[in-house]
C-alpha cells in the first residue's frame, strides 16, 4: 500500500507567461539584456539562451507596463531559495505572479463626477436684504418684479 495518499483535487495548470500587447524589437532587446544581466546580481540565476528566449516576452510585458528595470531585477533576485535548483521555473513564477497592473491613464485618475446636487449658497438681496439662494449677488423675486413694474412707468 502506498504511504502517500492519492490527491483529491487536480492540480491546476500553471498560468501562461505574460506577453506584451505590442511586442517591439526594442522591448525584446531590453528584456533579453535584463535577463542576461541577472547573473551579475545573483550568480545562481545564470540562464540558458533557451530560457532567456522563453522568459523574454514576460519581461517585455513588465517593461511595457512601465516597470523600471531595477524594479524587475529586484522582483526577480530578492529572497531566492537556497539551493536554487530550477532558476527558470522560479523566474517564470515570479514574472507571472508579480506582474504589475498597467498604469492608469490620466482619465482614470480624474475625479469622478459627483452625483450630489450643486449647493447654491444663501446671499442677501441687494434691494431689501432678504435671504435668497443665488450663485451671484442680485435681487430677490419681489425686488425684480417691483423694478420691472417701475421701469415702464418711468419711461
Amino acid at each position: 500500500a502506498p504511504l502517500v495518499p492519492h490527491p483529491t483535487a487536480r492540480k491546476l495548470p500553471a498560468p501562461p507567461l505574460p506577453r506584451p500587447g505590442t511586442p517591439t524589437p526594442q522591448l525584446t532587446h531590453a528584456a533579453t539584456a535584463l535577463l542576461s544581466d541577472l547573473r551579475r546580481h545573483a550568480p545562481e540565476l545564470t540562464l540558458s539562451a533557451a530560457d532567456i528566449g522563453t522568459l523574454a516576452p514576460a519581461v517585455a510585458a513588465w517593461l511595457e507596463r512601465e516597470a523600471h528595470p531595477d524594479t524587475i531585477r529586484h522582483a526577480l533576485t530578492t529572497d531566492l531559495p537556497q539551493p536554487l535548483r530550477h532558476p527558470a521555473k522560479l523566474l517564470k513564477h515570479r514574472l507571472t505572479a508579480l506582474l504589475p497592473p498597467p498604469l492608469p491613464s490620466a482619465d482614470d485618475l480624474a475625479a469622478p463626477a459627483s452625483n450630489r446636487p450643486t449647493v447654491i449658497p444663501f446671499l442677501n438681496c441687494d434691494g431689501c436684504e432678504r435671504g435668497i439662494r443665488s450663485l451671484t449677488p442680485g435681487l430677490c423675486r419681489d425686488c425684480r418684479e417691483a423694478r420691472a413694474a417701475d421701469a415702464p412707468a418711468a419711461a
